[in-house]
């Protein structure tokens, strides 16, 4: 999981190069990320295309979108990333 905090006048799809490359450098197995519709534009195709074994497929709610959850919008969501990303920085403290 890799998280990039930027200010909010950075759409998604501009931020997707940062994230992108965070994720190149940890985690260079990666050949699939699934991401939302926000996120089909130019700049996220030329962010993938400097490594071509990564690929994006954009996952649409479609119809469904009523059925499905906004994750991103949950509190509890948001409790477990800043949980993850705060156990993450502890572990790499003490593991100096």
């Amino acid at each position: 999981m890799r998280v990039v905090i930027h200010s909010a006048g950075v759409q998604d799809r501009d931020g997707a190069a940062l994230v992108l490359d965070k994720i190149r450098i940890r985690f260079p197995w990666l050949e699939l990320v699934w991401a939302d519709s926000g996120y089909h534009a130019r700049q996220v195709d030329a962010a993938i295309a400097i490594v071509p074994a990564l690929r994006l497929e954009i996952v649409n709610a479609g119809r469904n979108r009523r059925l499905t959850k906004d994750y991103e919008n949950l509190v509890e969501t948001l409790a477990a990333f800043v949980a993850l990303a705060c156990i993450q920085i502890a572990v790499r403290r003490l593991a100096r």
